[in-house]
C-alpha cells in the first residue's frame, strides 16, 4: 500500500505541474495577444534589416548663359530613436532638458522648451524609435544639431537619425516653366525633365536601413553602402532674357484681351536654337499659370499665316507673278455656294499680288489657288508643294507631346470642291505654332529648314562630355528666286501691309498676321465666334538673326485680329531683343561683297584717345579705317561716308602740357598727371577747355583744371 501511495503521488505531483504548465502557456497567450502584440512585433521589426536604394540627386538644366532653371536642392529630416539601443533611460533624462532648449533655440523651431521637453519624454514612454524632430532642413542646421545633447553621441547612443533628401526646385518659377517639366509618380514625364530622365536622373545607390514599427526604414548610417551617382546636367538653349521678355509680354496681352491662353516662341534662325518659349494658359480661378506647352502640343487651324505657304506655292510652279493683278471683288466671293469675305474693308476691285499678300486679302489668295490648282484638277500638285516645305510634318523637338501636321490627302474622302480655297487661307489644314514657325524660319534662312531644339550640351560637373549640334531637316524648301520674293513680301506686310502698326524706325520686321474661327464650321448659327490671332515672322529683316511666332487663342475684349493682339507682342519681343543683342546692330555681309558703306553722321567724327583703343572696338565691329598717324600713339578719328581715318594727335611731346580738349576723363588724367601735373576736373563728359593751355612748359606748374562738357 506504502508503495502503491507514493507511485499515485507522484502521479498527481507530475499532473498538477502539467496542468499549472499548461495553464502558464495558456495564460502567457492571452497576455501576448492581448498586450505584448506590438512590443514583440517591434521587437521583431527591429530585428529586421535590408539593403534598400538610395536615390541619387538629379541633374541641373542650365539655361544659355549658366542660370539655373531648375536644380535638385539637398534637404535632412531630423528623427530621434527615443529607445536607441545605446540610449539608457538615465543618459536619456539627464540630458533631455538641455535637448529641449537647444532645439527650442533654433531659428526655425516649432516648439517652445517646454512643448519639445513634452514630446520626447512621451515619444520616450511610448517607445518611439522614429519621433520626427525637424524636416527641410539645411546642411547648416544639420551640422548644428549634430552638435547637440545626445545628438552628438550618435545613430546608437543618442538616437539621432538622419534622412538626406533632395527636392526639384525652379529659380524662375513660371519662366519656361511647361518646357522644364518635371517627373512625379503616377504621371507621365513632362518637358525637358522627362525626355531627359536617363541622363538627369543619375544611378541610385544602396543603404542598410532597418525596419521599425509601422513599416518605416531608417538608416542604420548616414553613409550609403554604396554611393548614388548624381546625375548629368544638360545646358538648354533658353536665353534666361529673352524668355524673361517673351513670357511677361505674353501674359499682359493675356491679360488686356482676356485670352483662354497664347504663346510666343523665338528660334534662331540660322540653326534652329530656341532661345524662348512661354506657354500661358488661364487657370479654372482666373489666374495665368504655364499649365500646357501649347507651342508644341496645340494643333490648330492657323488662319492668315499659312497664306506663305499658299503664295510660295503658286511662285514656285510659275503660275503668278508678284506684279500679277488679281480680282478681289470688293472682298467677298463665293466658291460653289459658300461666301468668302476679306477681313478688311478695303473697297478694292482688284490689286497686285504683293498688295493683296500685304493687306491679306482672303478673296485673293484662295481665288489664285483654286483657279490654277483647283478648276485644273490639279490638287495634288498644290498638296505636293506643301509637304515639300514640310508642312505634313513633326519637328522632332525633344520633348513628349508634339502635335500632328496634317494636310489633306489630295482627292481623300474628305476632299470637297471648297477645300483648296479655304486650305490656300488656312483651313482645313492644322499646325502646332512650332511647326509653322519652323516654316517662317526655314524662309528667314534662305530656305534651309532646320530642327528646333532646346538642349546644346551634357555635361557633368561643368564638363561637356556630349553637344549637340544643329540639325537640317530640309536643305532647300523652295527655290532661291521664290525664298527672296516672299521675303520681300513679309516685309511689305510690316512696311505697308497688315503689321504696319508694328514697323520699327531703327531696323526691319518681316512677318505676317493671322486671325483665324476657332471651329468656324462647327459653330451653332447664333453663337459668339471665338478667334486665334497670331503673328510671324522674323527679326532684323536685312540678316535675320531671331525668328518669332505670337499665337493667343480666344481673345474676348480690346480686339482680336492678329494685328492689334499678337502683333504688339511680337514687336514687344523684337524691340528688346535689338536693343538688348549687340551683334543684331552689326553689318551683315552674307554674299560676300565688299564692306557696307556708313554714312559718316552715323560714324564717330573727331574723337580724341588711344590709337589701340579705338582699332580694337572698329575691328570688332568690322568697321574699316586708315592709320595716318602712325608716328604716335594718340590719334584724332575723323570719319568719311566709307571709313575712319586715324589723324595724328600733337602736343603729346615730353616736357609741356599735353593737349587734352576733346579727349574724355579717363586718357585726358593720365596724360596730365603723366607730366607731373595735379589735375582739378569740374563738370562730365568730354574735355572742353583747360586752364593752362597745351604747349606751355611743365617747369614751376603743379596744378591744372580741366572743364568736361
Amino acid at each position: 500500500m506504502d508503495i502503491k501511495n507514493e507511485l499515485l503521488w507522484r502521479i498527481y505531483t507530475i499532473m498538477f505541474l502539467v496542468v499549472v504548465f499548461a495553464m502558464f502557456i495558456f495564460g502567457r497567450a492571452i497576455l501576448i495577444q492581448t498586450q505584448e502584440t506590438e512590443e514583440l512585433m517591434a521587437m521583431a521589426d527591429s530585428l529586421y534589416v535590408d539593403y534598400r536604394p538610395v536615390m541619387a540627386d538629379r541633374g541641373n538644366i542650365i539655361a544659355e548663359d549658366g542660370s539655373l532653371l531648375a536644380t535638385s536642392l539637398p534637404y535632412f529630416k531630423v528623427y530621434m530613436d527615443t529607445k536607441a539601443t545605446g540610449l539608457t533611460k538615465d543618459t536619456f533624462y539627464t540630458y533631455v532638458d538641455t535637448l529641449a532648449r537647444s532645439l527650442a533655440n533654433m531659428t526655425n523651431s516649432k516648439y517652445t522648451y517646454g512643448g519639445y521637453l513634452d514630446r520626447l519624454q512621451l515619444a520616450r514612454e511610448n517607445n518611439n524609435r522614429y519621433l520626427l524632430i525637424a524636416k527641410n532642413i539645411t546642411f547648416q542646421d544639420l551640422e548644428l544639431m549634430k552638435r547637440f545633447p545626445l545628438f552628438k553621441k550618435g545613430r546608437y547612443k543618442g538616437g539621432f537619425i538622419v534622412e538626406r533628401m533632395s527636392k526639384r526646385q525652379r529659380p524662375f518659377r513660371m519662366l519656361a516653366h511647361r518646357t522644364v517639366g518635371y517627373v512625379r509618380e503616377n504621371a507621365n514625364p513632362v518637358g525637358l525633365e522627362g525626355a531627359f530622365d536617363d541622363v538627369l536622373k543619375g544611378e541610385q545607390g544602396f543603404q542598410y536601413m532597418q525596419r521599425i514599427p509601422g513599416n518605416v526604414w531608417i538608416p542604420l548610417s548616414d553613409v550609403s553602402a554604396i554611393e548614388p551617382e548624381n546625375g548629368h546636367d544638360i545646358v538648354t538653349t533658353i536665353d534666361v532674357n529673352i524668355q524673361d521678355v517673351a513670357g511677361n509680354a505674353l501674359l499682359r496681352a493675356l491679360k488686356k484681351h482676356d485670352a483662354d491662353h497664347g504663346c510666343a516662341v523665338v528660334m534662331e534662325v540660322k540653326t534652329g536654337a530656341i532661345r524662348a518659349i512661354a506657354n500661358i494658359g488661364k487657370t479654372k480661378d482666373g489666374n495665368f499659370w504655364e499649365n500646357y506647352n501649347y507651342a508644341v502640343g496645340e494643333s490648330t487651324e492657323p488662319g492668315s499665316t499659312f497664306k506663305l505657304a499658299a503664295i510660295m506655292a503658286l511662285l514656285e510652279d510659275n503660275l503668278v507673278t508678284l506684279n500679277d493683278t488679281v480680282s478681289l471683288e470688293m472682298g467677298k466671293t463665293e466658291f460653289y455656294e459658300e461666301t468668302m469675305v476679306d477681313a478688311s474693308f478695303h473697297q478694292l476691285d482688284s490689286a497686285t499680288v504683293r498688295k493683296a499678300f500685304e493687306i491679306s486679302s482672303n478673296v485673293a489668295i484662295a481665288k489664285m489657288v483654286n483657279e490654277n490648282y483647283n478648276l485644273t484638277k490639279k490638287g495634288d500638285k498644290f498638296i505636293a508643294r506643301l509637304q515639300q516645305m514640310g508642312l505634313d510634318k513633326q519637328t522632332g523637338i525633344e520633348i513628349e507631346g508634339e502635335g500632328n501636321a496634317y494636310i489633306k490627302e489630295a482627292y481623300s474622302s474628305t476632299w470637297s470642291g471648297t477645300t483648296l480655297p479655304w486650305m490656300a487661307t488656312g483651313y482645313e489644314v492644322q499646325l502646332t505654332p512650332l511647326q509653322m514657325l519652323n516654316f517662317y524660319n526655314a524662309v528667314a534662312n534662305n530656305g534651309v529648314m532646320m530642327q528646333p531644339y532646346l538642349v546644346s550640351k551634357l555635361q557633368d560637373y561643368g564638363k561637356t562630355y556630349e553637344e549637340i549640334t544643329p540639325k537640317v531637316l530640309n536643305k532647300k524648301i523652295a527655290s532661291y528666286e521664290t525664298i527672296k520674293q516672299v521675303q520681300s513680301l513679309l516685309e511689305g506686310v510690316v512696311k505697308r501691309g497688315t503689321a504696319k502698326s508694328i514697323n520699327p524706325p531703327n531696323y526691319s520686321i518681316a512677318g505676317k498676321t493671322g486671325t483665324a474661327q476657332i471651329h468656324s464650321r462647327k459653330r451653332k448659327p447664333g453663337s459668339k465666334p471665338q478667334y486665334q490671332a497670331a503673328c510671324a515672322g522674323d527679326f532684323p529683316a536685312a540678316h535675320p538673326a531671331y525668328s518669332c511666332i505670337v499665337v493667343i487663342n480666344d481673345p474676348k475684349i480690346n480686339g482680336f485680329y492678329g494685328s492689334e493682339v499678337a502683333a504688339p507682342v511680337f514687336k514687344e519681343i523684337a524691340d528688346r531683343c535689338y536693343a538688348s543683342k549687340i551683334d543684331l546692330h552689326l553689318p551683315s555681309n552674307p554674299q560676300g561683297n565688299e564692306k557696307i558703306a556708313f554714312a559718316s553722321n552715323k560714324l564717330p567724327d573727331f574723337n580724341i584717345g588711344y590709337k589701340d583703343d579705338f582699332t580694337n572696338a572698329l575691328s570688332f565691329f568690322e568697321i574699316q579705317h586708315k592709320d595716318l598717324a602712325q608716328s604716335t600713339p594718340w590719334t584724332v578719328v575723323n570719319a568719311d561716308s566709307t571709313a575712319l581715318k586715324f589723324q595724328p594727335r600733337k602736343g603729346m611731346e615730353r616736357g609741356i602740357v599735353p593737349n587734352v580738349v576733346g579727349m574724355k576723363l579717363r586718357d585726358a588724367v593720365y596724360q596730365l598727371e603723366k607730366v607731373g601735373l595735379k589735375v582739378k576736373v569740374t563738370g562730365i563728359g568730354t574735355v572742353r577747355s583747360q586752364s593752362v593751355p597745351a604747349f606751355a612748359s611743365t617747369s614751376g606748374k603743379r596744378v591744372i583744371t580741366i572743364s568736361l562738357k
